[in-house]
């Protein structure tokens, strides 16, 4: 396996796991995954969110609050560069009946780090109804 197949597993196994938790109402994984200059946007805000205290903050905001019996990570793909690594994915998530299906684009910005890969950009914006296949 070549260096960038391991960093490609690492990272999407990163983001499902946080993901995962994130569906059943805790974003932890997300924060314990994110560096501490970490840039957020989500267009339920109206500005970006700067810091991991303010993505901390925003998080608690929410906890519980969120959750998603069916979720899926549609044609992730990760570019590395150097100590980076963009992930770019579309994630569908819905509830128990489907009708409440929910269609993001996402790309985080992973930086490699002492303690590991972090996240240090998020980007969320909604889709249009088509989702795209590997």
């Amino acid at each position: 396996m070549t260096m960038t197949m391991d960093v490609k597993h690492c990272i999407i196994e990163l983001e499902k796991t946080a993901l995962d938790r994130w569906c059943r109402g805790d974003p932890s994984g997300f924060l314990e995954i994110s560096a501490a200059d970490v840039v957020y946007f989500d267009p339920f805000l109206p500005t970006r969110l700067n810091g991991w205290r303010e993505l901390s903050h925003y998080y608690e905001s929410i906890r519980g609050k969120i959750f998603a019996l069916h979720h899926e990570m549609i044609a992730p793909l990760v570019q590395e560069i150097g100590d980076a690594a963009i992930l770019t994915f579309q994630f569908i998530s819905s509830g128990d009946d489907h009708a409440a299906e929910l269609r993001w684009n996402c790309t985080e910005v992973y930086r490699r780090q002492t303690e590991g890969w972090r996240i240090a950009q998020t980007h969320w914006s909604f889709t249009s109804q088509g989702t795209q296949e590997e």
